[in-house]
């Protein structure tokens, strides 16, 4: 994980207003948010290995997903890069979800924290200088 100095960090505005914002630059909710936390993902590379993730926190509401609206308050945390080196292919001891009606077929990463190199750094700085010039306060 390499960590990203950014002007967005600590900036408070609406979810829905950050949501709208990320998603003009190609970020989406990530899957694992909470209704006071998560993060919004931009996939830097085609393998979708490495990944530019701005975390936020609830100051006040509820956040719901990536639902229409919100009331939610939300404040953005320090952005960074991280890096997931997957064993390529179907996981041969998969396990029978709690209903047995999906099989989680997939590996767990054999990295999920790997080196990255700068070329992805670089190209993470470029996003977010983009994402920063945009926002208007």
């Amino acid at each position: 994980m390499q960590i990203l100095s950014s002007k967005l960090d600590q900036i408070q505005e609406s979810f829905d207003s950050v949501r709208d914002k990320l998603h003009e630059h190609e970020f989406a909710l990530g899957g694992g948010w909470e209704y006071d936390h998560g993060y919004f993902d931009k996939y830097l590379d085609e393998a979708h290995k490495v990944w530019l993730r701005i975390p936020f926190e609830v100051v006040d509401g509820r956040i719901e997903g990536d639902t229409a609206s919100t009331d939610a308050l939300v404040k953005l945390g320090t952005p960074f890069v991280l890096k997931h080196i997957y064993n390529e292919g179907l996981d041969v001891e998969a396990e029978a979800e709690t209903m047995g009606a999906m099989l989680d077929q997939f590996q767990t990463p054999l990295d999920p924290d790997a080196a990255i190199e700068d070329k992805w750094v670089k190209e993470a700085k470029d996003v977010l200088q983009e994402v920063e010039t945009g926002w208007v306060h």
